[in-house]
C-alpha cells in the first residue's frame, strides 16, 4: 500500500472512531492541530502568577466527571433551567480557575472555532498541569462534548468530603467504576495546591467531636498547623497539602501518609484505617515514585472516560460558562 493510501485509511479510520463516539488520541489531528500548544502556552502564562493553577484545574476535571461524567458541566453558571454546580457545597467558594478555562477557550476560539469542547479542554490541561509541576505526561483520549445542562444535586450528593470517612470515598469511587488504586493514585494529585483550615481544622482541635486532636497526626505536624490555623482564626486561611514539596508533583505525599502528615482526614485514611487495602498502596507509592507516576496516568485516563458525551451528543459550547 503506497504512502498516500495509509494516510487516506488513518484519516478513515480516525472518522470512523469519531463517528462511534469513542475517545482517542489523535481527535483534533486535522480539526485543530495545535490544540495542545495553545492550552500550555496559556497555562504557563496563567502559572506565573498563580502557582496553584495546576492543583486548581485538576481538581476541576475531577469534580467534573464525578457528576453525570465528564462533560464540562462544573463550568456551566447560573441560568433558565440550570443550577450552577460552582453552587454545590464541594465546590462553593472553593472551586477555582474558571477564568484560565476561559482563556484557553478564547484562544482556541481564535485558531480552532468550534471545534474543542470545555470538557476537553479540562482534560488536557490537567495532563499539562501535571506535566509542567514535573509530574508524568501522557496521550489523553479527546472527543468529549459539552453538556446543555448541571447537576447541582449530583455534585452535592457524588463528590466527596474532607471529613468522609474512607469506606465512603471507596463507595463513591466504586460508583463511578473506580477502585481502591484508582482512589489512593488520583489522591495523590494532593501532591500540591492548598487546602482552607476550615477543611481540616477540626483535625488540629476536636476530631470527631472528641475534645481532642486526630491521633493519627503527626504532633510536630498537628503544632506547625495550629500556628497557621489558631482556633477561632480566619476559616479560609490555606495550607499546603503537601508540606515537603508543595507545588511540584511527586510522590511526597504518600511518604507524608507514611509519617501521619496527611492533611485532610480523607487522606491520612488511606493509609491510618486499619486493614484498609489501601495501605499497601500507599506504601508501594510512597517507596516508588514511578510506581505512582504509572497508576497515576491509568487512573487519570480511567476517570477521563466516565460517561463522556461523544458523537451528536451535547454540544461544542462557545463559551463553557453558558450553553450555546
Amino acid at each position: 500500500m503506497s504512502v498516500p493510501s495509509l494516510v487516506v485509511v488513518a484519516a478513515l479510520f480516525i472518522i470512523v472512531l469519531q463517528c462511534n463516539g469513542q475517545l482517542t488520541n489523535t481527535f483534533y489531528s486535522t480539526s485543530c492541530p495545535n490544540v495542545s500548544i495553545v492550552v500550555r502556552n496559556i497555562l504557563e502564562q496563567a502559572q506565573e502568577n498563580d502557582v496553584r493553577i495546576g492543583a486548581k484545574l485538576v481538581r476541576l476535571h475531577f469534580h467534573d466527571c464525578f457528576v453525570d461524567g465528564c462533560d464540562g458541566s462544573i463550568l456551566l453558571d447560573n441560568a433558565d433551567g440550570i443550577q450552577s454546580e460552582k453552587d454545590a457545597g464541594p465546590n462553593n467558594n472553593s472551586a477555582d480557575g474558571f477564568d484560565v478555562v476561559d482563556d484557553i477557550k478564547t484562544a482556541l476560539e481564535n485558531v480552532c472555532p468550534g471545534v474543542v469542547s470545555c470538557a476537553d479542554i479540562l482534560a488536557l490541561a490537567s495532563q499539562i498541569s501535571v506535566t509542567m509541576g514535573g509530574g508524568p505526561s501522557w496521550e489523553v483520549p479527546l472527543g468529549r462534548r459539552d453538556s446543555r445542562t448541571a447537576n447541582q444535586v449530583g455534585a452535592n450528593s457524588d463528590l466527596p468530603g474532607p471529613f468522609e470517612s474512607l469506606g465512603n470515598v471507596t463507595s463513591k469511587f466504586r460508583n463511578k467504576g473506580l477502585d481502591s488504586t484508582d482512589l489512593v493514585a488520583l489522591s495523590g494529585a494532593h501532591t500540591f495546591g492548598r487546602a482552607k483550615c476550615s477543611s481540616f481544622s477540626p483535625r488540629l482541635y476536636n476530631f470527631g467531636d472528641t475534645g481532642n486532636p486526630d491521633p493519627n497526626m503527626d504532633s510536630a505536624y498537628r503544632d506547625t498547623l495550629r500556628q497557621t490555623c489558631p482556633q477561632g482564626g480566619n476559616a479560609d486561611t490555606l495550607a499546603n497539602l503537601d508540606p515537603s514539596s508543595p507545588n511540584g508533583f511527586d510522590n511526597d505525599y504518600f511518604t507524608n501518609l507514611q509519617n501521619n502528615r496527611g492533611l485532610l482526614q480523607t487522606d491520612q485514611e488511606l493509609f491510618s484505617t486499619s486493614g484498609a487495602d489501601t495501605v499497601a498502596i500507599v506504601n508501594r507509592f510512597g517507596n516508588s515514585q514511578s510506581e505512582f507516576f504509572d497508576a497515576f496516568v491509568q487512573s487519570m485516563i480511567k476517570m477521563g472516560n466516565i460517561s463522556p458525551l461523544t458523537g451528536n451528543s451535547g454540544e461544542i459550547r462557545a463559551d463553557c460558562k453558558r450553553v450555546n
